[in-house]
């Protein structure tokens, strides 16, 4: 009976490519001689090796899946061998143990360059309405002597004579494989290809240098700490004259002497005296739009607030702003002169039972209002 190929790899007849392969490296890995010298793991590692050979190219499978015999009909070196042809492609062997196949021909001198990151400091009116600031950037660019060549003026890069310009060098070792060819990069050239005899001398071979330049950043309305602002291109050039990487910004904004933000709202808190809180009053407070006037209403109690709507930050996203929270705070007297105290003892008597806030009985606001002037002149 022939062969079940696609149950030696576990998947299905209609498994794509990548599924086979995927498959095979997992089994290598576990089936391995060098991991499991079992001579029974050995033998189904030859059985998982001829199945992946046969289910890999396109011909076999082809063959195999009309009923023919693969191997024979292409002249193979049969089911499971060792030898040349043993193996259809010996670096997903390798593969399956590296995590990775070496790649092929020289690697480029010329990489894109790293993000950079600086952070910024702005106050709370900068942040509400949005700014404009020049920075300065202390950054690698483009060597201006060998134009990011890495040689120096009048030389150029010359063809590695090791690996002839290849980037890698080969060699043959022998094992129960059978004659088995590894690839690493080449050692005298770190796998470029070429090599720079005369390197420039500003920027030692590098083909960049670092420079500090100043560039102007536009600051939106409504920023908040942490908030990052993207500059396309301004970061790290790469080495060999690379694309440069992106710069970010991160605005850090400085705390207030009057206004805590939360949000888009801010908050502040303002003290009246005992009287004031009664009678009412209006209180001049500067917003970040300028002086305004705050209407404490009569009656107003100790940690009530007034909303000042529109005087707040800059939505980020979508028009509008904000609110000032306006916390207010009564200040109740802690010690008080004889006239002080008759004139609230005469206020106690004239009240007795408790009425609402605000609510006074005839002949009380005028008793309020000498003693709002004995509290003010004192």
């Amino acid at each position: 009976m022939a062969t079940d190929y696609y149950a030696v790899l576990g998947v299905r007849r209609d498994a794509s490519q990548d599924e086979i392969k995927k498959a095979f490296r997992r089994l290598a890995r576990e089936l391995h001689p060098d991991v499991n010298p079992d001579p029974k793991t050995q033998e189904r590692f030859k059985e998982i090796n001829a199945a992946y050979e046969v289910l890999s190219d396109p011909q076999k499978k082809q063959v195999y899946d009309l009923g023919g015999d693969p191997l024979s009909a292409s002249g193979g070196g049969g089911a499971g061998g060792f030898g040349q042809g043993g193996f259809g492609n010996f670096s997903d062997i390798m593969d399956a143990f590296f995590g990775t196949t070496s790649q092929r021909g020289p690697r480029s001198r010329t990489r894109r360059g790293q993000d950079a990151m600086i952070r910024l400091e702005i106050d709370l009116a900068e942040a509400a309405f949005g700014t404009t600031k020049d920075i300065q950037v202390d950054t690698a660019v483009v060597c201006t002597t060998c134009s990011g060549e890495g040689a120096a003026p009048g030389t150029s890069a010359q063809t590695c004579d090791m690996c002839r310009g290849r980037g890698e060098v080969s060699q043959v070792t022998r094992s129960f494989l059978g004659q088995v060819m590894t690839s690493r990069p080449c050692p005298q050239c770190q796998g470029f290809g070429t090599v720079v005899p005369t390197p420039c001398p500003e920027c030692a071979g590098d083909g960049r240098i670092r420079s500090r330049r100043t560039l102007t950043v536009k600051i939106p309305a409504g920023v908040d700490n942490g908030t990052r602002i993207q500059l396309a291109g301004e970061g790290e050039v790469g080495p060999g004259g690379g694309p440069a990487g992106d710069l970010y910004v991160e605005i850090h904004e400085l705390s207030h002497a009057v206004f805590q933000r939360r949000g888009d709202d801010l908050h502040c808190t303002v003290t009246i005296p005992m009287t004031a809180g009664a009678l009412g009053t209006k209180v001049p407070l500067e917003t970040l739009d300028g002086l305004e006037e705050v209407d404490i209403r009569p009656g107003t109690q100790s940690g009530q607030s007034v909303p000042l709507h529109g005087r707040g930050i800059t939505h980020l996203r979508g028009g509008g702003r904000g609110d000032l929270i306006v916390h207010v705070e009564v200040m109740t007297p802690t010690k008080l002169d004889p006239e002080q105290e008759r004139l609230l003892r005469e206020l106690a008597k004239m009240r007795g039972e408790e009425r609402p806030t605000g609510q006074f009985q005839p002949g009380q606001q005028g008793l309020f209002s000498r003693l709002k002037d004995a509290f003010n002149g004192r």
